[in-house]
């Protein structure tokens, strides 16, 4: 493929089995080349091995994202080898449940890099490369935790405020440079196999759609990258229609 065929490239930024694949899916049926990534190799090679069967273009990316020098080679490669990034998703973060005098240091930390520390590196390299180009678009995943702590979860709440922090701040300084930076609340549990399998009665007791589809996810990422710029979105909250706010 010759550089003026060259698709426009999405990354996707902690892809599992959900919302990270859906994402991947529906971009690539818009027309992206789709650099799947996170820490497992195996993971992202099926799953972009997915896509490609289904007639999609897509190829993992292998990265661990919190690491510096590793999120800046992602971008490098993607760059060089792919083409400019044009869509840039951070999907990627950790969740951790106990009360806070029986919370490790190291496990607070840990959480807050993959949740909010890794969301800076990756939106600061997106930045550098889509603000000369004055194009781009830069997507946080967010959970109810971004907007409010709850009892048990002050590393998760501690990692997702300030990851919407980050993401408010971005959005303000590069708005005006042409580069559409918004935040995705989710508040609810995604409808996944892994949550059906970890939670089956509360899955029963909540009944039809009251879970949110990550296909349905992954179309509302989707309309918020393709809105004109006269009209630009900084942050959603999406929630099944049963879930109480």
């Amino acid at each position: 493929m010759s550089a003026m065929d060259k698709l426009p490239v999405a990354v996707i930024a902690g892809v599992g089995e959900g919302l990270g694949f859906a994402l991947g899916k529906r971009f690539s049926r818009a027309g992206y080349m789709v650099a799947l990534t996170a820490r497992s190799a195996e993971r992202i090679g099926r799953l972009a091995g997915q896509i490609v069967q289904s007639g999609g273009q897509a190829f993992a990316a292998p990265t661990d994202l919190r690491e510096e020098q590793e999120v800046k080679a992602l971008f490098d490669a993607l760059e060089s080898e792919h083409g400019p990034v044009e869509v840039a998703v951070f999907n990627a973060g950790a969740n951790f449940r106990a009360p806070i005098q029986d919370t490790p240091a190291d496990m607070f930390e840990k959480i807050w890099r993959l949740g909010c520390y890794a969301g800076f590196l990756f939106g600061r390299e997106a930045a550098r490369r889509m603000t000369p180009r004055a194009k781009g678009t830069i997507l946080f995943t967010g959970a109810t935790a971004s907007i409010r702590g709850a009892s048990h979860f002050a590393a998760f709440a501690a990692a997702k405020n300030g990851l919407r922090a980050v993401a408010q701040s971005m959005a303000r300084e590069l708005g005006p440079k042409g580069i559409h930076v918004a935040h995705v609340v989710i508040d609810g549990m995604i409808d996944t196999a892994a949550v059906r399998a970890r939670f089956p009665e509360r899955v029963k007791d909540l009944g039809p759609d009251a879970m949110l589809g990550t296909d349905a996810l992954a179309e509302l990422f989707y309309q918020i990258h393709a809105q004109p710029r006269s009209a630009w979105t900084f942050e959603v909250d999406a929630r099944p229609w049963s879930e109480k706010f």
